[in-house]
Protein backbone atom coordinates (compact mmCIF):
# COMPACT_ATOMS: atom_id res chain seq x y z
CA UNK A 1 0.00 0.00 0.00
CA UNK A 2 3.23 2.33 1.42
CA UNK A 3 4.56 1.89 -2.84
CA UNK A 4 1.27 3.34 -4.08
CA UNK A 5 1.50 5.92 -1.97
CA UNK A 6 4.68 6.93 -2.25
CA UNK A 7 4.13 6.86 -6.35
CA UNK A 8 1.37 9.50 -5.47
CA UNK A 9 3.55 11.66 -4.00
CA UNK A 10 6.63 11.32 -5.76
CA UNK A 11 4.67 11.81 -9.68
CA UNK A 12 3.17 14.74 -7.90
CA UNK A 13 6.98 16.23 -6.88
CA UNK A 14 7.86 15.80 -10.11
CA UNK A 15 5.71 17.07 -12.20
CA UNK A 16 2.31 18.37 -10.08
CA UNK A 17 0.65 15.65 -11.19
CA UNK A 18 0.57 12.25 -8.61
CA UNK A 19 -0.28 9.35 -10.72
CA UNK A 20 -0.68 5.83 -8.84
CA UNK A 21 -1.51 2.96 -11.33
CA UNK A 22 -2.98 0.50 -8.52
CA UNK A 23 -3.77 2.79 -5.80
CA UNK A 24 -6.99 0.60 -5.58
CA UNK A 25 -6.78 -3.20 -5.83
CA UNK A 26 -9.00 -5.02 -8.84
CA UNK A 27 -11.10 -6.67 -6.20
CA UNK A 28 -11.93 -3.15 -4.37
CA UNK A 29 -12.38 -1.50 -7.63
CA UNK A 30 -14.74 -3.68 -9.23
CA UNK A 31 -16.46 -3.84 -5.70
CA UNK A 32 -16.90 -0.10 -6.02
CA UNK A 33 -17.92 -0.25 -9.85
CA UNK A 34 -21.08 -2.65 -8.89
CA UNK A 35 -22.30 -0.78 -5.92
CA UNK A 36 -22.08 2.50 -8.19
CA UNK A 37 -23.86 0.91 -11.18
CA UNK A 38 -26.77 -0.52 -8.71
CA UNK A 39 -27.01 3.05 -7.01
CA UNK A 40 -27.33 4.10 -11.01
CA UNK A 41 -30.13 1.55 -11.44
CA UNK A 42 -31.91 2.55 -8.30
CA UNK A 43 -32.05 6.23 -9.01
CA UNK A 44 -30.29 7.49 -6.67
CA UNK A 45 -27.56 9.60 -8.43
CA UNK A 46 -27.92 13.42 -8.99
CA UNK A 47 -26.96 15.56 -11.40
CA UNK A 48 -23.47 17.07 -10.54
CA UNK A 49 -23.71 21.05 -10.61
CA UNK A 50 -21.12 23.39 -10.29
CA UNK A 51 -20.11 25.37 -6.90
CA UNK A 52 -20.67 24.27 -3.07
CA UNK A 53 -23.90 24.23 -1.18
CA UNK A 54 -23.76 28.22 -0.60
CA UNK A 55 -23.60 28.77 -4.52
CA UNK A 56 -24.14 26.23 -6.92
CA UNK A 57 -25.06 25.96 -10.66
CA UNK A 58 -26.83 23.20 -13.04
CA UNK A 59 -25.66 23.74 -16.50
CA UNK A 60 -25.36 20.64 -18.45
CA UNK A 61 -23.50 23.09 -21.03
CA UNK A 62 -20.38 22.97 -18.60
CA UNK A 63 -20.67 19.86 -16.91
CA UNK A 64 -23.14 16.46 -17.45
CA UNK A 65 -22.38 14.06 -15.00
CA UNK A 66 -24.14 12.09 -12.64
CA UNK A 67 -22.90 11.69 -8.92
CA UNK A 68 -23.57 9.99 -5.47
CA UNK A 69 -21.93 11.69 -2.06
CA UNK A 70 -20.06 8.15 -0.31
CA UNK A 71 -21.02 9.04 3.56
CA UNK A 72 -20.06 6.47 6.06
CA UNK A 73 -23.12 6.39 7.74
CA UNK A 74 -24.08 4.22 4.60
CA UNK A 75 -21.94 1.57 6.31
CA UNK A 76 -21.32 0.04 2.61
CA UNK A 77 -18.23 -2.53 3.44
CA UNK A 78 -16.27 -1.37 0.27
CA UNK A 79 -17.06 2.36 0.88
CA UNK A 80 -15.52 1.91 3.90
CA UNK A 81 -12.49 0.34 2.89
CA UNK A 82 -11.95 2.74 0.43
CA UNK A 83 -11.97 5.16 3.33
CA UNK A 84 -9.78 3.35 5.25
CA UNK A 85 -7.27 3.19 2.30
CA UNK A 86 -7.61 6.87 2.06
CA UNK A 87 -7.07 7.75 5.79
CA UNK A 88 -4.06 5.78 5.33
CA UNK A 89 -2.74 7.71 2.77
CA UNK A 90 -3.86 11.00 4.30
CA UNK A 91 -1.43 9.67 7.16
CA UNK A 92 1.41 8.86 5.55
CA UNK A 93 1.19 12.16 3.72
CA UNK A 94 0.73 14.26 6.65
CA UNK A 95 3.52 12.31 8.53
CA UNK A 96 6.05 12.71 5.39
CA UNK A 97 5.10 16.31 3.75
CA UNK A 98 3.70 17.95 6.59
CA UNK A 99 0.59 18.97 4.38
CA UNK A 100 -1.97 19.31 7.81
CA UNK A 101 -4.95 17.55 6.03
CA UNK A 102 -7.81 17.37 9.18
CA UNK A 103 -10.82 16.39 6.39
CA UNK A 104 -12.15 14.24 3.04
CA UNK A 105 -15.19 14.48 0.97
CA UNK A 106 -15.75 11.84 -2.19
CA UNK A 107 -17.79 11.18 -4.41
CA UNK A 108 -19.28 8.64 -7.19
CA UNK A 109 -19.23 9.92 -10.73
CA UNK A 110 -20.68 8.79 -13.60
CA UNK A 111 -20.73 9.83 -17.14
CA UNK A 112 -22.84 8.46 -20.00
CA UNK A 113 -21.84 8.74 -23.54
CA UNK A 114 -21.20 12.58 -24.67
CA UNK A 115 -20.63 13.39 -21.37
CA UNK A 116 -18.11 15.93 -20.35
CA UNK A 117 -16.94 18.79 -17.63
CA UNK A 118 -15.35 21.72 -18.92
CA UNK A 119 -12.25 23.19 -17.90
CA UNK A 120 -12.37 24.09 -14.16
CA UNK A 121 -10.67 24.60 -10.92
CA UNK A 122 -11.95 22.22 -7.82
CA UNK A 123 -10.99 25.17 -5.02
CA UNK A 124 -14.40 27.47 -3.96
CA UNK A 125 -13.45 31.17 -4.17
CA UNK A 126 -15.58 31.64 -0.77
CA UNK A 127 -14.05 28.27 0.51
CA UNK A 128 -10.49 27.52 0.49
CA UNK A 129 -10.69 23.84 2.63
CA UNK A 130 -9.95 22.02 -0.61
CA UNK A 131 -6.40 21.51 -0.87
CA UNK A 132 -5.67 18.21 -2.89
CA UNK A 133 -7.76 16.45 -5.41
CA UNK A 134 -8.12 12.56 -5.75
CA UNK A 135 -9.98 10.65 -8.70
CA UNK A 136 -10.06 6.88 -8.55
CA UNK A 137 -10.82 5.20 -11.59
CA UNK A 138 -13.30 2.30 -11.95
CA UNK A 139 -13.11 1.42 -15.83
CA UNK A 140 -12.17 -1.88 -16.71
CA UNK A 141 -10.94 -2.62 -20.43
CA UNK A 142 -10.75 1.19 -21.14
CA UNK A 143 -9.95 1.96 -24.61
CA UNK A 144 -8.30 5.32 -26.81
CA UNK A 145 -11.12 5.24 -28.57
CA UNK A 146 -13.58 5.46 -24.95
CA UNK A 147 -12.25 9.10 -24.96
CA UNK A 148 -13.64 10.05 -21.37
CA UNK A 149 -9.13 11.03 -20.41
CA UNK A 150 -8.84 13.70 -17.58
CA UNK A 151 -6.96 16.98 -19.95
CA UNK A 152 -4.58 19.02 -17.18
CA UNK A 153 -3.63 22.13 -18.46
CA UNK A 154 -0.28 22.78 -17.55
CA UNK A 155 2.43 25.38 -19.06
CA UNK A 156 3.90 23.87 -21.69
CA UNK A 157 3.34 19.99 -20.64
CA UNK A 158 -0.54 19.52 -21.08
CA UNK A 159 -1.08 15.70 -19.68
CA UNK A 160 -4.17 13.52 -21.14
CA UNK A 161 -4.86 10.88 -18.48
CA UNK A 162 -6.97 7.58 -19.47
CA UNK A 163 -9.24 6.97 -16.54
CA UNK A 164 -8.11 3.29 -16.10
CA UNK A 165 -9.51 0.77 -13.21
CA UNK A 166 -7.44 1.14 -9.91
CA UNK A 167 -5.58 4.39 -11.34
CA UNK A 168 -5.63 7.54 -8.74
CA UNK A 169 -4.29 10.96 -9.99
CA UNK A 170 -3.49 13.85 -7.10
CA UNK A 171 -2.99 17.36 -7.51
CA UNK A 172 -3.55 20.54 -5.87
CA UNK A 173 -6.95 22.18 -6.14
CA UNK A 174 -6.52 25.08 -6.48
CA UNK A 175 -3.09 24.74 -8.53
CA UNK A 176 -4.15 23.28 -11.81
CA UNK A 177 -6.76 23.74 -14.79
CA UNK A 178 -8.49 20.91 -16.43
CA UNK A 179 -11.28 18.97 -17.89
CA UNK A 180 -12.97 15.63 -18.54
CA UNK A 181 -13.23 15.37 -22.46
CA UNK A 182 -16.27 14.05 -23.67
CA UNK A 183 -16.47 10.05 -23.11
CA UNK A 184 -17.83 7.42 -25.71
CA UNK A 185 -18.36 4.86 -23.15
CA UNK A 186 -19.74 4.68 -19.45
CA UNK A 187 -17.31 6.32 -17.27
CA UNK A 188 -16.55 5.36 -13.65
CA UNK A 189 -14.72 6.81 -10.70
CA UNK A 190 -14.87 7.77 -7.08
CA UNK A 191 -13.89 11.71 -7.05
CA UNK A 192 -12.82 13.94 -4.30
CA UNK A 193 -10.66 16.55 -2.28
CA UNK A 194 -8.36 16.16 0.88
CA UNK A 195 -9.43 19.10 3.18
CA UNK A 196 -7.93 21.57 5.97
CA UNK A 197 -11.16 22.66 7.55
Amino acid sequence: MENSFEALITTYIENKVGISENFLSDDLANSLKQNLLVLNQQDLLITAGTGNSEVIAYDSAVRSDSIYWLDKKNNNAFENAFFEQIEAFISYLNETCFTGITGYEFHYSLYEKGDFYLQHYDQFQNNPSRKYSMISYLNSDWQPADGGELLIHQENNNQKIAPTQGKTVFFKSDELLHEVLVTQNIRMSITGWLKCD
